[in-house]
């Protein structure tokens, strides 16, 4: 997936100040907050399948699938009122 954001001037000077390159802090950013996410998501399956004797699905991705179709995580943006960041 491709994001797009806009920094303002002072944003972008204040940025140069703490990142060589902005763009791969930013990316950087946001990989880092993805695997933290997976890793809790995979935990959250992991333990859900023990505790109730369901197959779990085998690889990062399956897993987190898995976690979505079973109702323990939410695309966010589909539910109203919720947190930015809940993990």
């Amino acid at each position: 997936m491709d994001y797009t954001i806009t920094l303002t001037e002072t944003e972008n000077k204040a940025m140069s100040a703490y990142a060589k390159d902005i763009d791969e802090w930013i990316t950087n950013a946001a990989q880092n907050r993805a695997r933290i996410a997976i890793e809790e998501i995979v935990s959250k399956v992991v333990a859900h399948c023990n505790e109730n004797e369901i197959a779990l699905a085998v690889g990062q991705a399956a897993q987190v699938q898995q976690a979505f179709d079973l109702g323990l995580v939410v695309v966010l943006a589909d539910v109203p009122d919720t947190p930015a960041d809940p993990l």
